[in-house]
């Protein structure tokens, strides 16, 4: 079998994992992309046997990376969701977790040069157009993963990353309330739908019978559980003027009850089909913006901050998650940017294979 090389970074960004590619060396249109990526990741069986998927959709995630065209940013960041079981891509959601990754990975790949003991990267995210700084620690102008910097769902210590997030209020759906209310109800639950980073479905645990503080295991053995979800789900995104979102990944779905161990809120997330092991740095900013709105669901869960930049801790399904917003509340929440901190680590490089029956490569035109 004639195979296709194709250069690639492997990396840990946040709590997800998967192939880092220059946009050079991939095909340029999306229909050709997709079957690549499929190959790539090996979506289609449970262990993605035939790739380098791992298995669960935080580890089958692809970032696309080039040199930006636009005058505010250094790189464009291209996101790809592979579905595990399926042999499906999903263009229309980014990531904040492999988002970690971009700009170490960029520097690796030449896009950007290090500067100083850290470098700023501007970062557009091509999906959903948010503008994202990202610092990475560059001591002596070369680039290092080594540092003391721990979080949840990740194990050890590595360098932090810290991203800033503009932009973001609407940046799929057009607005911060895409149904244009803070409430809405579908099967007799009551949701906020919001859309900060990441449109997100949120509901009380409670209303579903559930206490907020289940493990992930625990909720995704839950299949009632996940049956009223995806039906409100699919009901949320068409009034969120989505569509039909049964075969997409958004929105996803949060659920929100009161802290238990000293935080700001309880949250869990879900991708949607499963539970998130963690926290998606996206929908962290949705469900922090969501706990500092009044009159959303997430009213009378906590002591809401009143004060701007709010340091917001969700805590998750592995512990937790900070999220510095800054925003007004003159008319309203009106979010200004979003700040968090992650690690990332370079795995592998080199060639990453496919058969070439599925693509060729660039050097024939394709």
């Amino acid at each position: 079998m004639s195979q296709t090389g194709i250069p690639y970074i492997f990396m840990r960004g946040g709590t997800s994992r998967g192939p880092y590619f220059h946009r050079d060396d991939l095909p340029e249109d999306q229909e050709s992309l997709a079957k690549v990526l499929i190959a790539v990741l090996g979506a289609g069986h449970s262990l993605n046997i035939d790739g380098i998927g791992g298995g669960a959709a935080v580890t089958t995630k692809v970032a696309i990376l080039s040199k930006s065209a636009e005058n505010w940013a250094d790189i464009d960041y291209f996101f790809a969701q592979v579905s595990v079981e399926e042999r499906r891509v999903d263009f229309k959601p980014t990531c904040g977790n492999i988002l970690s990754g971009v700009g170490p990975a960029a520097i690796e790949m030449g896009l950007v040069e290090p500067m100083g003991d850290e470098t700023e990267i501007r970062v557009r995210a091509v999906n959903t157009g948010a503008q994202v700084v990202a610092k990475v620690k560059t001591p002596g102008a070369k680039l290092t993963y080594q540092g003391d910097t721990a979080i949840a769902g990740a194990p050890g210590k590595s360098a932090p990353v810290q991203l800033s997030f503009m932009g973001v209020s609407g940046s799929s759906t057009g607005a911060f309330l895409p149904t244009g209310n803070l409430r809405d109800s579908f099967d007799g639950i009551e949701v906020t739908c919001m859309d900060v980073a990441m449109p997100v479905v949120i509901a009380r645990a409670a209303d579903f019978g559930l206490t907020g503080y289940e493990t992930a295991a625990e909720l995704d053995a839950n299949r009632g559980f996940f049956e009223r979800m995806e039906a409100i789900r699919r009901q949320a995104g068409h009034k969120m003027g989505m569509g039909d979102v049964s075969n997409s990944v958004t929105p996803k779905f949060g659920l929100l009850a009161p802290a238990a161990k000293g935080g700001t809120i309880a949250a869990r997330y879900f991708m949607p089909k499963n539970t998130h092991p963690t926290m998606a740095v996206t929908g962290a900013q949705c469900l922090a913006s969501s706990a500092l709105t009044p009159g959303t669901v997430a009213d009378g869960l906590l002591d809401r901050p009143t004060s701007s930049p709010a340091n917001v801790v969700l805590e998750h399904a592995s512990g937790t998650i900070e999220v510095l917003i800054d925003y007004a509340s003159d008319n309203g929440f009106d979010l200004r940017s979003a700040g968090l901190v992650r690690t990332a680590r370079k795995l592998a490089d080199g060639h990453v294979y496919i058969p070439s029956e599925i693509w060729a490569g660039r050097e024939d035109g394709k």
